[in-house]
């Protein structure tokens, strides 16, 4: 359900100027096994602080309702990103956890 709220919006708002469901084969190797985030997201230049945004999109923001593997892997792939960024300049891959479109456009705009 949330994937399907976030898609919904992203098919409106302006700011978007593509958007895909990474596919299966889109993995980061974590030592608790592969992970698949579930989209990216590339807006449109100056409209936004991040460019391309890899989410991964929760039903809920509770850390208790995510499984240790679940939260391990979500740790590896911050990690994954911020050294990502490291060897890019300027910095503009951005990943986050968010169970809304509303908190996914708060995080973008930070």
């Amino acid at each position: 359900m949330v994937a399907f709220l976030c898609q919904q919006n992203l098919d409106t708002i302006t700011e978007v100027v593509v958007y895909a469901k990474l596919p299966r084969g889109f993995l980061i190797s974590t030592p608790v096994g592969d992970y698949n985030p579930d989209w990216a997201i590339a807006f449109k230049e100056g409209t936004v602080k991040h460019i391309y945004f890899v989410v991964e999109t929760k039903g809920s923001m509770s850390s208790m309702d995510l499984r240790e593997v679940e939260k391990t892997k979500i740790q590896c792939a911050r990690k994954f990103f911020n050294e990502m960024n490291q060897h890019f300049s300027p910095e503009n891959v951005k990943y986050d956890v968010v169970d809304s479109f509303d908190k996914l456009m708060e995080v973008v705009n930070q």
